[in-house]
């Protein structure tokens, strides 16, 4: 069985292809400014015949266009997730503009879910706002510089806008961007966290997306939570595989 799975982004769009459920292809690419046709020329590269899934904020765009069904990210990432990890309990997912917390109970089913989707608080956008206003080149160099920063400083707002402003004055003030980088990083942990405790979350905690390459959010969320943080080896493909795995689910 050939089956493909597209996850439609805000700041990224993977694809997923399995035969006889074993990955054989597996692409990530910029969302860019026209999501649509980039998910369409992302599509292109598969044989005709093979059936797609979507999945993401896109995901009903491109039913419409060139998708064959679609499946919510939270099942998607289920999916994803249990597929290498069967033992999974609970799922953070901090993605481009939102952050979500999925509760599964032994069989891999979700038994609960929460989000932050109100606004970009917490994200992979607000760190890349938040590495734009203290000087850093990318967000790499954003999470590594802040991992060698010293704590003490609170950002008291999770508003990019007013956070933003705030990293700004603490710079103008003399202190340090690594330390001011660190606090900014420990508010996005901070927003995890509070969304974990709100499923009861169990372990093992499986970190996927973009953000979950950020060492300094992953190095802190391990330092709060006292135990083991599972991050995939493409935390972005996640939910295009889970995509991918729900073509022949119910």
């Amino acid at each position: 069985m050939i089956s493909a799975g597209i996850d439609i982004g805000s700041r990224t769009i993977a694809l997923v292809m399995l035969n006889d459920l074993k990955t054989v292809r597996a692409d990530v690419v910029d969302t860019g400014f026209t999501p649509l046709e980039t998910a369409r020329e992302l599509a292109a590269v598969l044989p005709p015949e093979i059936s797609v899934t979507a999945t993401g904020y896109g995901r009903h765009a491109a039913k419409a266009d060139f998708a064959h069904r679609v499946v919510t990210e939270i099942k998607a990432h289920a999916l994803g997730v249990s597929y290498f990890m069967p033992e999974a309990r609970t799922i953070l997912d901090i993605g481009g503009q939102d952050m979500k917390v999925i509760a599964l109970d032994g069989r891999g089913n979700v038994e609960d879910f929460q989000m932050n989707d109100k606004c970009a608080a917490g994200t992979g956008r607000f760190l890349e706002v938040m590495a734009g206003a203290l000087g850093y080149s990318s967000i790499e160099e954003f999470g590594r510089e802040s991992l060698r920063g010293k704590p003490g400083i609170k950002i008291t707002s999770m508003c990019t806008v007013f956070a933003e402003s705030e990293a700004v004055s603490l710079m103008h003030k003399g202190f340090d961007r690594r330390d001011i980088g660190r606090a900014l990083q420990a508010s996005v942990v901070e927003k995890a966290l509070g969304l974990l405790q709100r499923v009861n979350y169990q372990e093992p905690l499986v970190f996927t997306g973009g953000v979950a390459m950020n060492q300094c959010v992953l190095t802190m969320l391990r330092d709060k939570i006292k135990g083991r943080v599972f991050v995939p080896e493409n935390p972005q493909m996640v939910g295009a595989l889970g995509a991918a795995l729900a073509f022949d689910t119910p």
